[in-house]
């Protein structure tokens, strides 16, 4: 029997360097043994064991003669062989280690043991890294730190009970999100500590070293009773996102089994109660009625100010019933270069105006990028009005249908009319069915110049709420880059025309 000592349960270079000397030197997985330094399975071994070996980084491995074992060749394990192993030695199960040494004992006959995920320790070890993959998950979503004051001021301090060893894998995470502030994670596997600058690791704690409760706790408690929905509970539904298991170390447990218990009293109450009055704001900011003699709906407008008048009477479509008021063009009558987007958006449909929330924001500064005067340019929308879904007392986008598009070309038509734009830019795949009547495939046909019927040229473009939602600073730069490539282009085929 080879023994192998690790200096700790996480220690994955000890485990990664002894295994490899038990594979080249025949070590079959039957006589290896990993055991952890302290640990009480260490300390009785077998009557014919070897001594421990410490492992360590050496530069040449040892091949012992004897033992049956048999001198092997090198080999090099897959990377995704080496990336699993990280993610399962965090899990708590005694066997772990035997089971990866089982797996790369195996892959030097099977060099794509990996991909064969029905194979019985390909398909352990691979729910092993996911329930460690969840509990780090888990660790982000349910940690809550504590307020305490110490030599330098204010620090907070948590106490975790993960149920696998995540510690130094998650801490990163609450570096990344809490940069200006100290913190410490304590946990029964060991603590982890942000200074502001650097961050550390200590040893195992206990409850007892974390602060109780603090001031801010009770607000929180608020807070979390107050956006309870009773409406809206599915007790089951709750415990498969919050486990149990982590609710003793959560202060808003505490209030749990007496929302649940009186969330049939509190829905009854909601659906007995009278629909509240239209919030204040929206109603002085809605526009209004049509006096006799304003134009309709249905009249040809002359000019962009009868478009206005005549978006706000217009019932062609039902996304008028639920939207402030109208959003029509803004800009210079010659404009050269119209740009069209999908509809207002919340801050849109408040204000009146296109483009003057965080998707106008970009579009500003991608058009000063490429050369392009804001002020020279008409902007709209293929639809006038917000289309949305409440949620709470927020108002969620939706993409308006390719019926709402159509209804809405009438005053886009007008628009494109009375403009007479040289080119006219369509951001994203619903400005482009309302330009050019047939939903384009934006990635491929972006960028170049398209005949419309008119006589005008035609553009299609990312919308760039796209840029706002991509989920990291590299892919945001890059596609960035694309769209103000786009308007170069855009301004270029303006300067030819």
């Amino acid at each position: 029997m080879r023994t192998a000592m690790l200096a700790s349960e996480t220690d994955f270079d000890a485990w990664r360097t002894a295994a490899r000397e038990m594979r080249l030197a025949g070590v079959e997985p039957a006589a290896a043994r990993f055991v952890v330094e302290g640990a009480e399975a260490s300390g009785q071994g077998g009557l014919f064991d070897e001594p421990p070996m410490v492992a360590h980084p050496p530069a040449t491995p040892r091949h012992p003669q004897g033992g049956g074992e048999r001198k092997e060749k090198g080999f090099s394990a897959p990377a995704a062989f080496v990336d699993l192993a990280r993610e399962v030695i965090l899990h708590r199960s005694a066997d772990r280690f035997d089971l990866l040494y089982r797996l790369l004992w195996r892959l030097r006959d099977e060099p794509d043991l990996m991909k064969m995920i029905s194979d019985r320790d390909v398909a352990e070890a691979m729910e092993r890294a996911k329930t460690v993959s969840r509990a780090s998950h888990k660790m982000k979503a349910f940690v809550r730190f504590r307020q305490v004051e110490d030599a330098r001021g204010e620090a907070w301090v948590a106490w975790f009970e993960p149920p696998h060893r995540v510690l130094e894998k998650t801490a990163p995470f609450f570096q990344r999100r809490f940069p200006t502030m100290r913190w410490s994670i304590l946990t029964p596997d060991g603590s982890a500590f942000w200074d502001g600058e650097q961050l550390a690791f200590g040893p195992p704690a206990t409850r007892d070293m974390a602060p109780a409760e603090d001031e801010i706790e009770e607000f929180w408690k608020t807070y979390y009773a107050s956006t309870f929905n009773p409406a809206r509970l599915k007790v089951k539904a709750m415990k498969g996102e919050m486990a149990k298991g982590y609710w003793k170390n959560l202060p808003e447990a505490a209030l749990i089994p007496e929302l649940v218990a009186a969330s049939s009293v509190r829905t009854d109450v909601m659906v007995a109660k009278p629909a509240p009055e239209p919030n204040a704001r929206f109603s002085r900011a809605i526009a209004p009625d049509l006096h006799a003699g304003r134009p309709t709906a249905d009249a040809v407008p002359d000019d962009l100010s009868e478009v206005e008048r005549g978006v706000q009477a217009c019932r062609r479509c039902p996304l008028y019933r639920d939207a402030t008021q109208g959003v029509c063009g803004e800009g210079p009558s010659g404009a050269r270069l119209m740009i069209v987007g999908e509809q207002p958006g919340d801050q849109e449909d408040l204000a009146g105006q296109p483009f003057v929330g965080p998707a106008g924001g970009v579009l500003d500064a991608a058009l000063e990028e490429a050369g392009i005067e804001r002020a020279d340019v008409y902007v709209t929308n293929a639809v006038k009005h917000f289309k949305h879904e409440p949620r709470g007392k927020r108002r969620l986008h939706k993409t308006p249908n390719a019926g709402e598009v159509q209804a809405c070309r009438w005053w886009l038509d007008a628009e494109r009319r009375l403009i007479r734009p040289r080119l006219v830019l369509a951001l994203g795949a619903t400005a482009g069915l309302a330009v050019l009547g047939r939903k384009p495939a934006v990635t491929k046909e972006r960028g170049r110049a398209l005949p419309l019927d008119d006589g005008s040229v035609g553009m299609v473009t990312v919308h760039p709420s796209y840029l706002l939602r991509l989920p990291n600073a590299d892919s945001r730069a890059e596609a960035r880059r694309g769209f103000v490539d786009d308007l170069i282009a855009a301004r270029g085929l303006i300067s030819r025309s």
